[in-house]
């Protein structure tokens, strides 16, 4: 038989005696409010309030609790009304002795120390809420048996960055996840993450300002209501549905102190605009088009919904673009989103938005597929599309070893949301006298072998790596002193060939058939051609015929040289009314090149006209950093200061796509763009931000965001370049620098068709110099 709250309290008493410890008074008010509850001698829940205890009160508690199967007790909830000063281990010892009679655990004002909160994750908890706000977590990772938790609550872990892979997979029944004010800023990674909780209704990135607690905002759907009237109320009210299958769902009555607790600390910061979503909603309004049979008071309902929300305390991934619309797209289990009921027009629209501005798969795949199904079917000569089996099949020549190539290209994708990033600094050990390590300023793949990579220093060093083995072919101490380079160039007919020129202006060519793997002298060797020196150099490239090359740089002047004589053969004087950071010959045309100027202008040029006048002259609103020619020289990709990217057409410059990027409003966040997969797909990051951009090149459509990490440190790092790999599929280099604890400059693979071992980890530091904007 059960035994009532008198004598668990004359049980706490004994322990006290046995213990030499004087009785805790809160501890016996706890126990006098529990028999409040039960008059007629029903469960009663205890609730134990951390800031009210001290140390010496833990061993009698956990001597009572663990005899807890033997009383009349339900629950019991573990809470921080105020910041305590209990040691962290006991509160884990108390945890563990309550076990199965856990319900819910606030932790909110308790930063736990990182090997208390390692404990926590790998054992995990029988509990049924859990509330934290740790400061010191990067990763989750909480890999501990967590089977009976159904709501958590990670708001103003404000150095949460990322999710690992399997972060939630020993906690199958979770319903509510709250992460407000962390530093989440991934789509990608976080929703493949939370998307393996199958029970999951509720999600929270930022706070309705109105809502004290999860759950779908109140004020929300009182405004819906008046805004429907008396017609509406025939209809069946989706957002009270929902309301009611949270409630029904949710099996854990929150205890007084829960419900009344304000979470809502007044921020200061910019809170994300929910009107993008509003706007859309008044564009099909206006237009009378309707998705999925909605009628024209839904849009009204759901536009009164959107603008009346006040955001507060948001994290990163809030301010991406089209953010709520990929969120309910991707997990369509969810019912309720930042406090916001999500209805059956907000689904329709949020797959409208989808299709338009992201990529599920690439190469328009519409759904994952194994890598072995693929393979079985094109052993097989099947493609995958069944056709009736009364009509005789037909052979499909479309078939072809391109289309499966693409085929497994996006089932692996599909697979990684977490891609494999690898430094090349950490396997090739490329060091300098007195151990200091190079720290490379430009790279470029090597045209014909698809082993080799060259990148220059900003100590003005040129050392060709083997970036698949880390060997190094070539070292050459210095081409123009100590000042970076910033311009290299292999030559396609002859790929032993190098171009390298630094900022004070040193141009040379460099065969590496005749430098050994490290050379003491490379100004006194004979196999290096000096050229005329071209002040404030940025930028070098050769043409498709390997006998002239172009040099530009800080100046509105663009010098062509001949490659064989050492001669400079021509100045092109004042070709733009501001610097020319980039000039490039086109793929396929010895004469054809284009020209980026911070002036806001890009031009085309033909050597077999004068070059007085250019083909044409295409703008862009702000200055333009970078421009190159597609492989097949269809297209100009232009890339101008904070992520405005382009592709125009380049036999008139005409706009052929332009690429929605988020701009952060820094007049010195310098954009990069290149083409990856042949034309197929774009690569873009800037110098201010620590993310790569993938983009569809045809249709302009988000495939991946990729962040870039420190391999050491975890933090984040800043993208100063990027090349996509000419020889494989989806692998990309990326140049990127950190500036804290110090500065460090590193060359990082991505291969986007590989999982990573570990989760991504992500930090904020401060943007990086404007002497970044030089170069490619």
């Amino acid at each position: 038989m059960a035994m009532d709250m008198s004598t668990l309290e004359a049980r706490y008493l004994d322990s006290c005696r046995r213990r030499e410890t004087q009785p805790n008074s809160s501890v016996l008010s706890w126990f006098s409010e529990a028999k409040i509850q039960n008059p007629n001698n029903e469960k009663c829940s205890i609730l134990v309030y951390l800031d009210q205890l001290k140390n010496a009160d833990i061993y009698p508690l956990i001597d009572v609790f663990t005899e807890m199967d033997s009383f009349d007790i339900e629950a019991v909830d573990i809470l921080s009304k105020r910041p305590c000063f209990l040691k962290e281990e006991y509160i884990m010892s108390l945890m563990h002795a309550i076990d199965q009679k856990l319900r819910v655990v606030d932790l909110s004002n308790i930063t736990l120390r990182n090997d208390i909160l390692l404990d926590l994750c790998q054992v995990g908890s029988s509990c049924h809420v859990l509330i934290l706000r740790a400061t010191n977590i990067r990763k989750l990772n909480m890999f501990g048996r967590f089977m009976h938790l159904n709501t958590l609550s990670l708001d103003f872990c404000s150095s949460l960055a990322s999710l690992h892979e399997d972060c939630f997979s020993c906690m199958p029944y979770l319903m509510c996840l709250s992460m407000c004010e962390t530093r989440i800023v991934n789509l990608w990674t976080t929703t493949a993450a939370i998307s393996k909780l199958p029970y999951l209704m509720e999600l929270r990135f930022q706070m309705c300002l109105c809502c004290k607690d999860t759950g779908p905002c109140r004020a929300s759907l009182e405004a819906k209501n008046q805004a429907s009237g008396a017609d509406d109320r025939v209809k069946d009210n989706e957002d009270q549905i929902v309301c009611k299958k949270f409630r029904d769902a949710d099996e854990v009555e929150l205890p007084k102190y829960l419900r009344k607790m304000n979470l809502m600390e007044l921020s200061s910061c910019l809170s994300p605009n929910l009107n993008g979503h509003a706007e859309m909603l008044d564009e099909v309004n206006d237009s009378n088009e309707f998705p999925g049979g909605a009628h024209k008071q839904d849009l009204m309902d759901a536009n009164v919904k959107l603008k009346k929300y006040i955001s507060h305390h948001p994290s990163p991934i809030c301010f991406e673009k089209h953010y709520r619309e990929y969120m309910i797209a991707s997990l369509p289990q969810l019912e309720v989103l930042d406090n916001l009921p999500i209805g059956r027009l907000d689904r329709e629209i949020a797959k409208s938005v989808f299709a338009r501005y992201f990529e599920h798969l690439p190469y328009k795949r519409k759904h994952k597929e194994s890598v072995v199904s693929l393979l079985q079917k094109r052993e097989m000569g099947t493609s995958g599309n069944y056709q009736n089996s009364s009509k005789p099949k037909q052979p499909n020549i479309h078939r072809t070893q391109h289309f499966f190539s693409r085929s497994l290209s996006a089932a692996k994708l599909g697979s990684s949301a977490w891609p494999l990033l690898h430094p090349v600094s950490s396997f090739s050990h490329i060091y300098k006298e007195g151990n200091q390590r190079a720290r490379p300023r430009q790279f470029e793949y090597n045209p014909s072998n698809p082993s080799l990579m060259a990148f220059g220093t900003l100590d003005g060093e040129v050392i060709v790596i083997n970036h698949e083995n880390g060997n190094v072919a070539c070292y050459i101490p210095s081409i123009g002193g100590t000042n970076s380079v910033l311009g290299l160039c292999w030559l396609k007919k002859y790929p032993s060939k190098l171009v390298a020129g630094s900022d004070s202006g040193c141009v040379r060519l460099f065969d590496l058939n005749h430098i050994p793997p490290k050379v003491a002298d490379a100004c006194g060797n004979s196999s290096a051609a000096t050229y005329y020196n071209f002040e404030q150099l940025t930028s070098v490239h050769v043409n498709s015929t390997d006998d002239q090359f172009l040099a530009s740089g800080y100046s509105k002047n663009v010098a062509l040289y001949d490659i064989n004589t050492e001669k400079p053969l021509q100045l092109f004087t004042d070709m733009h009314r501001e610097p020319i950071n980039v000039a490039k010959f086109s793929h396929h045309s010895p004469f054809m090149f284009a020209t980026s100027s911070f002036d806001h202008d890009v031009k085309m040029w033909d050597l077999r006209q004068k070059p007085v006048q250019p083909c044409y002259t295409a703008s862009s609103s702000r200055g333009n950093v970078m421009v190159c020619f597609s492989p097949d020289d269809l297209y100009l990709l232009v890339s101008a200061v904070d992520n405005e990217v382009k592709q125009l057409l380049a036999v008139d410059g005409r706009l052929h796509m332009e690429f929605d990027i988020t701009s952060t409003g820094s007049a010195y966040n310098y954009t990069r763009s290149y083409y990856m997969n042949g034309r197929d797909y774009i690569i873009s990051g800037s110098c201010d931000e620590h993310v790569v951009r993938i983009c569809c090149a045809q249709t302009g459509r988000r495939l991946r965001d990729v962040y870039v990490e420190d391999s050491d440190s975890g933090k984040s790092m800043f993208v100063q370049s990027l090349r996509g790999d000419p020889f494989r599929d989806f692998h990309m280099s990326v140049l990127a620098v950190s500036l804290r604890p110090s500065s460090k400059w590193e060359i990082i693979k991505v291969n986007l068709l590989s999982s990573s071992p570990r989760a991504e980890k992500y930090s904020y530091g401060q943007p990086i110099c404007s002497s970044h904007s030089l170069g490619g």
